[in-house]
């Protein structure tokens, strides 16, 4: 098991100058790498005989609207022979792609098609960039900080009418601030029986 200080010392010399920022926080190590050499960042890493990151465990995104690249996506790395992680990212924005990670790893497909439906980050390269999470002809992305709760339609099966229906998305209750003081409409009744009471009753 390679000990974070010397994660830290092998990533930096197999990175080199793509090393912009590096980080250690509660134990695990941070990489910021330029985004048009991210797949060749996950290859050295992958290929290099130390650091060995045979695994790509996921990627994800973060959105910061205030920045000027808005985007961070963060790739999760994981070593079995020196039992160890590493986190990359890279900075990206809503027009330039950034390029796909599928011939490092192929299961980099799927992640990517997932940030792309929550984020709408494209990815270079990607052959089957197309919506995972959200359903046919859904509008915008929602994980993005921007995105309306309310406003878009939502699309599912109708099993009465047996189609696909589209719909106003409706939240069932206003926004409201969670002070834990006011009590929630409906449980006003501190006598009222629930679900499973009876269960409590029978173990006096």
């Amino acid at each position: 098991m390679l000990s974070l200080e010397r994660l830290q010392s092998e990533v930096t010399r197999a990175l080199g100058s793509d090393v912009m920022h590096l980080s250690a926080d509660r134990g695990e190590l941070s990489v910021l790498v330029p985004r048009p050499r991210v797949a060749d960042v996950l290859r050295t890493l992958r290929d290099d005989p130390v650091l060995a990151m045979s695994q790509l465990v996921d990627i994800c995104g973060v959105d910061y609207p205030e920045r000027p690249e808005r985007f961070e996506i963060v790739y999760n790395l994981l070593s079995l022979r020196a039992n160890a992680r590493v986190r990359i990212k890279i900075h990206a924005d809503e027009i330039a792609p950034v390029p796909t990670a599928t011939g490092v790893y192929s299961g980099a497909g799927w992640y990517e098609r997932e940030v792309w439906d929550m984020f709408g980050v494209t990815f270079a390269g990607n052959a089957d960039l197309r919506r995972i999470l959200t359903d046919y002809g859904f509008e915008g992305h929602p994980l993005r900080k921007d995105f309306p709760l309310t406003g878009y339609t939502e699309v599912r099966y109708d099993p009465d009418q047996k189609r696909i229906v589209y719909e106003p998305v409706k939240l069932p209750q206003d926004f409201r601030s969670f002070d834990f003081l006011s009590p929630w409409e409906g449980m006003t009744d501190v006598n009222m029986r629930l679900p499973g009471d009876e269960k409590a009753e029978e173990k006096k």
